[in-house]
């Protein structure tokens, strides 16, 4: 079960997520930061590694205008797990080592869950948008 505070922490970044939305930019520099923190910590996150990817392919996606079949709520719930994932003070502060990036990690499985359809919808747009065309 999710810690409250941490669901609680979530939503508060889900609201920031909305300067993000429709600026890609911005997005860039948000995906930046969150792949290199996720690249630090590859071994901690566990199983948390492979769907933080998804999302970071989902927004990078959505911001391109490459994929939109997903409602922007969706959007906003995964920039705010990203917006969490990249918070160093959020409710277990990352400096504790080991335990910091946990409730980074549950973050990112709750928001997966939560959208765990759309997310397979973007699965299946993926290995079909980067299969090349038979010659």
């Amino acid at each position: 079960m999710i810690d409250p505070k941490i669901d609680f922490e979530a939503k508060k970044h889900r609201e920031s997520a909305l300067g993000y939305l429709d600026n890609p930019k911005k997005t860039e520099g948000l995906l930046k930061k969150a792949i290199i923190k996720a690249r630090n910590n590859k071994g901690t996150l566990g199983d948390a590694w492979e769907k933080l990817q998804l999302f970071f392919d989902l927004v990078q996606a959505y911001s391109k205008g490459e994929y939109r079949n997903v409602a922007p709520t969706t959007i906003l719930t995964i920039i705010g797990a990203i917006l969490y994932f990249v918070s160093p003070l959020d409710v277990v502060p990352d400096f504790l080592v080991g335990l910091g990036i946990l409730d980074d990690a549950a973050v990112i499985s709750l928001a997966l869950k939560k959208l765990s359809a759309e997310i397979d919808e973007f699965k299946i747009w993926k290995k079909t948008a980067t299969k090349s065309p038979l010659v």
